[in-house]
């Protein structure tokens, strides 16, 4: 038996700033807000971003959480992806905002540039050349 997946509907994210976080993905990555609510019981933020009108994120704000573990890398979650037309005009955007990212490498299954960056609580980000 399989399950019938349509596609993924969100990814999940916490952050441990919430207005550094905020502008992170909205300002830098240019996901658009689609709704936010600050929950007074749990005196958490949740935004909900989308990508071309499309939901794909739910950031959440909790007092306290405990730091990631990326490295060395532990299970899980290992980084989000995003494809792009064009990788050097989005390194150079990534430069004027001050973001440091590593070097660019090819895929050597596709041949595809890549390069990898973190968001303000080193949760890695791809930018996958399409």
């Amino acid at each position: 038996m399989k399950l019938s997946l349509n596609k993924i509907h969100h990814i999940a994210i916490i952050c441990r700033d919430y207005q550094r976080s905020k502008k992170f993905y909205t300002e830098v990555l240019g996901l658009e807000i689609w709704q936010e609510h600050y929950r007074v019981e749990r005196d958490s933020y949740k935004l909900d971003l989308k990508l071309n009108d499309t939901y794909i994120i739910e950031l959440f704000s909790f007092p306290n959480p405990p730091a990631r573990p990326s490295f060395p890398e532990a299970a899980g979650l290992r980084h989000l992806a995003f494809e792009v037309d064009n990788l050097d005009a989005e390194i150079l955007k990534l430069e004027q905002a001050g973001i440091t990212h590593e070097g660019v490498r090819i895929d050597e299954l596709t041949q595809k540039r890549f390069t990898f960056f973190t968001d303000p609580d080193q949760l890695p980000i791809e930018l996958y050349e399409r």
